[in-house]
C-alpha cells in the first residue's frame, strides 16, 4: 500500500524509518519531511497543516493510510476532513479534533481525568473573569507553582515558578497574551514531586496496544536545570518502571483512559501519550498528548521488533486487537543536538558536517534542510542521536561520542542524559 506520513521532525524520521521497513509499505511519502526522511521515502512539499493539499495528494497517489505525526493538524481537524464521503476509503491514524482536545486543552484533559477518576494533580481553570479566585487558589498552594497555558504553545506553555509574587505576575502575563490564544485560559496545578516518565498506547478508541515506556529530559541544562525545551534526550526502558508500576499504570490510568474515550464516543484512532510522574511509587498523569512524543519516539520505535504498519492500519480501521508487542531487550538512548541559544533565539542555516564519520548510532533529523546542495540547520532541535546497546551507560557513551563528531556552528547537547537513572 502507499502510505502518507505527515510531519517533518525527529519523531517523523523515526516513524518513517520504521514504516519503510514493512513489507506492506509499497511507497512511503512524507509531507513535508526533512533530509532524513528522504532516506526512507519520498518527501512532498506540502505543509503538515495544509489539509486540503494533503487530501488532494492522497487522491492523486492512491494513498491507503495516512499517519499524522504532529499535534497541530490533529487539533485543526485533519482526521475529521478524512472522515468525509470522498475520503472515507483512506485510513487515518490520529484522533478527531474533539478528541485531540486531550492535548489541545489542558482544562479539557483535566475535566476528563476528573470524570473518569484518573489520578492527577489538583487544579483550577482560570480566565480573566475569575482571576481573583485563581490568585486565591495560588496562595493556598506550596511552592513551586505550576502554571499551564490551556492551549498548544509549542512545548513552552508550562511554567514552574518558585516565588509566589513572580507566579502571580506570570498568571496576569499569560492571560494578557504571553502565549497568544493558548493562554487565554490558564490551568493552575498543584505541584507534584517525583520522577517523570512516559507511556504510550496505540488505540482504535476501544482496544489498545502498549508501546515501550520512555523517560525524556526537558530542561536545557545539565542536571535538569534551566529553561524547558521540546526535549534534550530520552531513554528506554526506564529502570524504575517495574512490573508493579506497569500494573498500576495500566489499571489506574491506561484502561480508564481508553474506557473514557469509548464512553465519550470519541473518534480516536492513533497514539495516546501519557506524561506521568511517580510520587512515592504511585503514578499520576501530568498531561496527555494525542500523538507520540519527541524525542521519546526516537528511543521507543527502535525498540519495537514487530511490524508497525499492520497495527497502524488496524487502529485506523477500528479493528485493533489487544496484544503484547515484541520488543528488544536492548537499551535505547537519544542525545538531542540543538542550535546555540535554543530554546531562546537561535540562528539557522549553519552547515552540518561529520555525519559520514558516525558509527554505532542512528541519526534522526529534526531540524535540518538542504540549502545550496549542503545540509544545514533549520530549527532549534537539529538531530537526535540514538544508540542501542545491552548496557545503558555504553549506549549513552556511544551517542555522546557521535555528538562530538557531528559539527555545526553553535552546537549544544547535554552530556548527562540518563544521569538520574
Amino acid at each position: 500500500m502507499n502510505i502518507l506520513l505527515v510531519g517533518s521532525g525527529g519523531r517523523e524520521h523515526a516513524l518513517a524509518w520504521k514504516i519503510s521497513q514493512s513489507n506492506l509499505c509499497k511507497q512511503l511519502y512524507i509531507a513535508p519531511g526533512n533530509p532524513g526522511t528522504a532516506q526512507c521515502g519520498i518527501n512532498v512539499e506540502i505543509s503538515a497543516q495544509d489539509i486540503k493539499g494533503l487530501q488532494s495528494f492522497c487522491l492523486e497517489t492512491d494513498i491507503t493510510l495516512v499517519v499524522v505525526g504532529p499535534e497541530a493538524p490533529l487539533v485543526d481537524g485533519i482526521t475529521d476532513a478524512f472522515r468525509t464521503e470522498k475520503f472515507k476509503h483512506i485510513g487515518i491514524v490520529g484522533p478527531s479534533a474533539y478528541a485531540a482536545q486531550l492535548e489541545g486543552s489542558k482544562a479539557f484533559a483535566k475535566k476528563f481525568m476528573q470524570k473518569y477518576q484518573i489520578p492527577t494533580a489538583a487544579y483550577l481553570e482560570v480566565t480573566a473573569v475569575n482571576l481573583d479566585e485563581g490568585l486565591a487558589f495560588l496562595q493556598k498552594q506550596n511552592a513551586p507553582y505550576v502554571l499551564k497555558a490551556d492551549g498548544l504553545a509549542a512545548g513552552k506553555g508550562v511554567l514552574i515558578i518558585e516565588d509566589l509574587e513572580e507566579a502571580t505576575q506570570e498568571i496576569k502575563n499569560m492571560l494578557s497574551g504571553k502565549f497568544g490564544k493558548a493562554s487565554e485560559t490558564v490551568v493552575i496545578e498543584q505541584f507534584l514531586s517525583g520522577v517523570e516518565f512516559s507511556v504510550f498506547a496505540l488505540t482504535d478508541g476501544k482496544e489498545y496496544v502498549l508501546l515501550p515506556e520512555a523517560k525524556d529530559y526537558k530542561r536545557i541544562g545539565e542536571g535538569d536545570m534551566g529553561l524547558n525545551t521540546g526535549g534534550m534526550g530520552a531513554v528506554s526502558p526506564v529502570p524504575f518502571v517495574d512490573d508493579t508500576m506497569w500494573q498500576k499504570v495500566k489499571e489506574r490510568i491506561v484502561i480508564p483512559t481508553i474506557n473514557g474515550l469509548h464512553g465519550e464516543k470519541m473518534d480516536y484512532s492513533g497514539f495516546v501519550f501519557f506524561g506521568l510522574i511517580s510520587v512515592n511509587g504511585e503514578p499520576y498523569v501530568i498531561e496527555y498528548n494525542c500523538r507520540m512524543g519527541d524525542p521519546e519516539t526516537e528511543v521507543v520505535i527502535p525498540r519495537i521488533d514487530d511490524d508497525l504498519v499492520p497495527l497502524l492500519l488496524d487502529s485506523a480501521q477500528k479493528k485493533l486487537q489487544h496484544q503484547v508487542l515484541k520488543t528488544t531487550d536492548l537499551f535505547a538512548t537519544t542525545v538531542m543536538m540543538v542550535s546555540g541559544g535554543y530554546p531562546g533565539d537561535f540562528e539557522k542555516h549553519k552547515a552540518i558536517s561529520g555525519l559520514d564519520q558516525v558509527s554505532g548510532s542512528m541519526i534522526f533529523h529534526a531540524g535540518t534542510r538542504i540549502k545550496d546542495s549542503a545540509l544545514v540547520t533549520s530549527g532549534g532541535r537539529v538531530m537526535a542521536i540514538t544508540t542501542l546497546d545491552t548496557d545503558f551507560k555504553a549506549a549513552v557513551k556511544t551517542s555522546l561520542a557521535n555528538a562530538s563528531i557531528i559539527n555545526f556552528e553553535g552546537k549544544y547537547y547535554r552530556t548527562d542524559i540518563g544521569f538520574d537513572l
